[in-house]
């Protein structure tokens, strides 16, 4: 026998071996038709790899050129007319057929899914919980609020909703003097709602950007916002539209707020007081500011967002 089939024997017997050993250390197949599988297909794997690897090895050892030579020439060197295998163009084309039918029609998009089987009983839980608390009062929305808040919202915003020292914003107030001022300076561009009405059945959302200090002009002054008014009316808008600054809010920011901050439909936000519908809007999208970027909250469903709104909306007023 030609010592390179010899070899390509003893290979095979080898690793045979060592997957045999290798079974045998990990207690064997018990009867698992998916490990039995896998062990025939790994078999098959090296006895057709190795002896293919041989035919060729062996070929390239003894067989001598030949056939016809193309009629280009690359530095006097030819090179034969080689042309596809048959069999090969159908294995070819046929594994791109199967590719497509594999991920269109096959596995992964006809399989069972663990994500998908978690999304259906998801969707299924969540229907269920908004139809039995579809008609809730505003005392239990505020009940079944304080709950989720405490579980979702407290951990950041604290369990009096005062920020902790900052770690996020306080929901006991509107704004503060400094996430006013990081607006102004910065502008606005949330995607957040000004402007909210069902359309044929669907809920319709307007949202709005504001733009950076560049773009904010004092009326009474003709010229752009300075540093000092900015520091001036951040202070009245967190104050309630109380107090210093009365005049630099109603020749800047009253035009798309509105005279009382009370915002205007399509144009701007409400900045005296929280809505139950900014703060859904703000849990379903998130919101970037002075503090940082807060996520958006897609564990929640529709019936748990107004509850914590409603909540967020009533302690922000005392209630």
């Amino acid at each position: 026998m030609n010592k390179l089939y010899l070899a390509a024997v003893v290979f095979v017997a080898a690793m045979l071996g060592f997957t045999y050993v290798a079974m045998d250390i990990k207690g064997g197949l018990n009867g698992d038709i998916v490990n039995m599988l896998a062990i025939l297909g790994a078999i098959a794997l090296v006895i057709v790899s190795v002896f293919v690897v041989t035919k060729y090895v062996r070929q390239m050892q003894s067989d001598t050129a030949g056939g016809e030579l193309a009629d280009e020439k690359w530095d006097d060197i030819g090179e034969y007319k080689n042309p596809l295998p048959m069999g090969w163009a159908i294995i070819f084309f046929g594994m791109i057929i199967w590719a497509g039918w594999y991920f269109v029609a096959g596995y992964p998009v006809n399989a069972y899914s663990q994500i998908g089987e978690y999304n259906e009983d998801s969707a299924a839980a969540n229907a269920k919980f908004e139809k039995k608390y579809a008609n809730l009062s505003q005392e239990e929305l505020h009940n079944m609020g304080e709950s989720v808040f405490l579980v979702d919202c407290a951990p950041c915003h604290g369990l009096a909703a005062d920020g902790m020292d900052g770690k996020a914003a306080n929901l006991n107030k509107r704004l503060e003097a400094k996430t006013v001022a990081y607006v102004i300076n910065h502008g606005s561009n949330n995607h957040l709602a000004v402007h909210q009405e069902m359309t044929n059945g669907k809920l319709v959302k307007t949202t709005s950007m504001m733009p950076d200090r560049n773009g904010l002009f004092n009326s009474s002054t003709n010229a752009l916002i300075t540093d000092a008014e900015i520091e001036k009316v951040a202070k009245y808008v967190s104050n309630g539209m109380k107090g210093d600054g009365a005049d630099i809010f109603a020749a800047t920011c009253s035009s798309c707020h509105g005279p009382d901050g009370k915002g205007m439909d399509f144009v701007a936000p409400n900045i005296a007081a929280f809505t139950p519908a900014f703060v859904a809007d703000i849990l379903s999208h998130g919101k970037k500011g002075a503090i940082g970027t807060m996520p958006a909250f897609t564990n929640l469903n529709d019936t748990q967002i107004k509850a914590v709104s409603t909540y967020i909306t009533d302690i922000s007023k005392g209630e």
